[in-house]
C-alpha cells in the first residue's frame, strides 16, 4: 500500500476536500395528505406508506413537535 513521502499542503487538501458537497434531500408529496415526505419512508404527517398507516410514525412525529 502507497505511503506518502511528503506531508499534503493544507491549500491541496482543502482544494481535494472542497468536492464533498451534500445535497438536499429530495422531497415527495404523499399521495393521502400531500404533505411534503421523504421517499421510501412512511408519511410524518399521516403515518402512511403505500396502502398502509404507521401509528408509531403518527406518534413519533408529535413527541418530537
Amino acid at each position: 500500500m502507497a505511503v506518502p513521502k511528503r506531508r499534503m499542503s493544507r491549500a491541496n487538501t482543502r482544494a481535494r476536500r472542497s468536492q464533498w458537497k451534500t445535497t438536499a434531500t429530495s422531497l415527495s408529496t404523499c399521495p393521502r395528505c400531500k404533505a411534503p415526505k421523504q421517499p421510501h419512508m412512511a408519511c410524518p404527517a399521516c403515518g402512511a406508506y403505500g396502502e398502509r398507516t404507521y401509528e408509531q410514525a403518527l406518534r413519533s412525529e408529535h413527541e418530537h413537535a
